[in-house]
């Protein structure tokens, strides 16, 4: 066979997809598994929702879209972002993509080149440094520690700043701690990238599940550098919809839809007439999210509650549907211990180790709470043998 290119080679499948995989072959040989590994709502899509995509169908919006996305969404994006965020954008500074991480991979390729730096808060998503790395860029990592919830600190962000930074990397709240960062700091640092000439990227999937702090738009202290990242996925359970969604200055968003059109083009049709009800009708999708968030915060209180009782020191996330829990009483090596919990007490959890997080897994609390219960009495048995 003739060979792959350099960049494919030096990729790392995504830890989350691998221990995610496994655990759903244990379940389908009948094993009895408390999956904790994706980032997935367990929650059906809104019935507004659902009928919008049976609309879709019967009215024939089953063909190609322009690569940037239908005019309704764009128009219904840019709605949302200045009734919830008080962002101005016209509809040609917002596109449409085949989920946020197209819209995060996108920008990267229209801003990076051959080593350009990009700041990169830690513990981080997965895909940050892949696709920064893909991009030609090269991640810079500034860690954040348990003990200030992995809140970064802003002087550390300052001292990584170098004549080649292009971008810095705002994720609040944050996958895969559940961090949410202050007003302060987020203002902090976009001023600081805006006084550097530099791009910040915020991916704000999560928007909507806080439940403690509040969330602040990047873009609203550096419109002109901020490049905003979101998507249907979280905060409206539209994961395998695939509708992510982006906004920023129009040179950067024509650059990245050129780069689409030379892809992948637009989205599912379906699933972009559908997301436009999610968007648009407000008071149903409201109360769908402040149920969703209900949920997830009662799951989150009783989950790191019971981690930190059973001697797993884990901060209190302040949003998303994630706890980073310190395993080093199961194993001083956190891949051991993410296989240990997998093999032994069959929950599945995903290592810390390309999150930048040593010593920690990730849990997800999408999930049940008699799951997340039952995940706890697992874990218990486990350290007590």
């Amino acid at each position: 066979m003739p060979g792959l290119s350099q960049a494919i080679q030096a990729l790392k499948g995504s830890s989350t997809v691998a221990f995610d995989t496994r655990a759903k072959e244990l379940m389908r040989q009948g094993v009895d598994v408390v999956a904790m590994t994706a980032g997935e709502p367990d929650f059906q899509p809104p019935e507004h929702v659902l009928e919008a995509a049976h609309e879709a169908i019967r009215l024939g919006k089953t063909k190609y879209t322009p690569s940037e996305g239908t005019v309704e969404l764009r128009e219904a994006i840019a709605a949302k972002f200045k009734r919830e965020n008080g962002l101005d954008y016209g509809i040609d500074q917002v596109m449409v993509s085949n989920g946020g991480k197209q819209v995060l991979y996108n920008g990267f390729m229209a801003v990076l080149d051959p080593g350009d730096e990009v700041i990169i808060p830690a513990p981080y998503w997965v895909s940050y440094p892949a696709q920064v790395r893909l991009a030609g860029g090269v991640p810079v990592v500034v860690p954040a520690r348990p003990e200030d919830g992995f809140v970064p600190d802003l002087e550390a962000i300052e001292a990584a700043f170098t004549p080649r930074t292009k971008v810095v990397l705002v994720n609040s709240p944050s996958n895969p701690t559940g961090a949410v960062y202050p007003p302060e700091l987020v203002k902090g640092i976009a001023e600081l990238a805006a006084s550097r000439g530099a791009w910040v990227f915020a991916d704000d999937l999560y928007e909507h599940l806080v439940y403690e702090g509040e969330f602040t738009p990047a873009a609203r202290f550096a419109p002109e550098n901020t490049l905003v990242i979101h998507g249907a996925s979280k905060g409206y359970a539209l994961t395998g919809w695939r509708i992510g969604f982006g906004a920023g200055p129009r040179e950067l968003i024509r650059a990245m839809n050129r780069l689409q059109s030379q892809s992948t083009s637009g989205p599912n049709a379906v699933a972009q007439h559908a997301t436009v009800a999610a968007l648009n009708e407000v008071e149903k999708t409201a109360e769908f999210q402040r149920m969703t968030r209900a949920a997830y915060k009662q799951r989150r209180d009783v989950l790191v509650a019971g981690l930190n009782r059973l001697g797993l020191r884990t901060p209190m996330p302040q949003g998303a549907f994630y706890a980073m829990a310190d395993v080093t009483p199961i194993d001083p090596d956190e891949g051991r211990a993410a296989l240990r919990l997998l093999e032994e007490a069959r929950v599945a959890v995903v290592p810390g180790t390309d999150f930048e997080a040593p010593g920690h897994v990730r849990l997800s609390y999408a999930t049940s709470l008699d799951k997340v219960e039952e995940a706890l009495r697992r874990i218990e048995a486990l350290l007590a043998a």
